[in-house]
């Protein structure tokens, strides 16, 4: 059976996405009354599959940026609101939406695709592989204690919550320069500020620096306010935490710990390898209590994906690439410290030092996991001694990919 793939346009038809999108998805809370949901969908970035004339499946994208190994912001595409209707699930709708948005960012320009996944057994066989994980933690206040080593961090003052979102913007702009960080545009920061404006909950902002040089910022709420007054276990919940520099986040973190009333500090979404239970003098003070896929990349131009990266050590390799839906990524690549760059012959992959296909590549390429744990699981093919360990070295990254967004 073929279905109908084509750009969505005009108010009925993203409304149409829109409902098919949370109708596929099962649980997701319902949109406040009068939510226009249309500003956020960017033109012409909207796909949908049609059985007729019945809207069946959605697939949509934003413009963005990724940061990769280095610091350069590369142009990407945030894939989100991916989903089919239960009446047509298991017909290729996901495959026809996939290939026809791959297609489409190619033809931007767009060098990657990030998305998070509600099911992880999906989006591998697109090329998608797992660059980034997330850790949820929980800080018992009372008993964190920072130690004296840890910088003062700066001032730290109660902003606004319902006006400083521009603020906010600017603030993660200059600030999100880490491997993985995504850029977010406007449509992403407008659905913070509908979602806030339709909790009748309290919301807090806290922001780092004197007034118009801020480089951090920290997003909370109280978890449960039926309670408060009586229970013995309070616990503030943080959206959003930003730092543009190590004083911003000891600041930061500093006024977290401060506030009274408070048992449990929970951070839904932090690094893998963030610091934090480091600044205590009990470490046992902070809990990971899981650690999850995040990002999930897709390399739409591996050959500029490639070039745009920093890779590190006295080695090279010959790395050979297999890209089933973008076949013009298929190819051999040199790649060492000066740059990476697509050898003669692009379809002629002997000669190679190691072989992946684009899934492992992307898996990868941000420096989230090893090599030696892909060849370990047979997405790695080793050609010749020791280039595996020569690959270790290329693609190693200080800190671990991690971009904080949800989309």
């Amino acid at each position: 059976m073929t279905f109908d793939v084509r750009v969505l346009s005009g108010e009925d038809e993203l409304l149409a996405a829109s409902a098919t999108f949370r109708t596929a998805l099962l649980g997701l809370p319902p949109l406040p009354a009068g939510t226009d949901v249309t500003q956020f969908f960017e033109p012409g970035r909207t796909l949908g599959a049609f059985d007729g004339t019945e809207l069946v499946g959605t697939a949509d994208s934003y413009a963005s940026t990724l940061v990769v190994p280095g610091g350069a912001r590369v142009p990407h595409a945030a894939v989100t609101h991916v989903g089919v209707l239960p009446t047509h699930t298991r017909r290729g709708i996901v495959t026809a939406l996939m290939r026809r948005q791959l297609a489409d960012a190619a033809a931007r320009g767009e060098i990657a695709a990030t998305l998070r996944a509600s099911e992880a057994v999906i989006y591998e066989r697109f090329g998608y592989g797992i660059a980034g994980s997330a850790a949820r933690r929980e800080v018992f206040r009372r008993q964190a204690v920072l130690r004296a080593t840890v910088p003062p961090g700066g001032r730290v003052r109660l902003a606004d919550p319902a006006s400083s979102w521009k603020t906010l913007a600017q603030i993660y702009e200059s600030a999100a320069a880490w491997t993985g960080a995504i850029g977010r545009p406007a449509s992403w920061w407008r659905q913070q500020e509908q979602r806030q404006a339709a909790d009748p909950g309290p919301a807090y902002v806290a922001v780092h620096g004197e007034d118009g040089s801020e480089d951090g910022y920290v997003r909370y709420h109280p978890a449960d306010t039926a309670e408060w007054f009586t229970s013995r276990d309070r616990a503030i919940v943080v959206d959003d935490l930003v730092a543009a520099t190590p004083d911003a986040y000891a600041g930061l973190i500093r006024w977290l710990l401060g506030l009274d009333l408070v048992d449990r500090i929970i951070l839904p979404f932090t690094a893998p390898d963030d610091p934090l239970p480091l600044l205590l003098t009990d470490d046992r003070a902070v809990r990971t209590v899981s650690v999850r896929d995040e990002t999930w990349l897709r390399l739409v131009d591996v050959p500029a994906a490639l070039a745009r990266r920093d890779y590190r050590g006295p080695g090279s390799i010959v790395l050979a690439v297999t890209d089933d839906l973008l076949p013009g990524n298929t190819g051999t690549y040199l790649i060492s410290a000066g740059g990476a760059a697509r050898t003669e012959g692009r379809a002629d992959l002997s000669g190679a030092d190691l072989s992946v296909d684009v899934a492992t590549l992307a898996a990868l390429y941000l420096g989230g996991s090893r090599w030696w744990q892909h060849a370990r699981a047979g997405r790695v093919t080793v050609h010749s001694d020791g280039a595996l360990e020569t690959a270790e070295e290329l693609f190693h990254t200080d800190a671990s990919p991690f971009s904080g967004t949800l989309f």
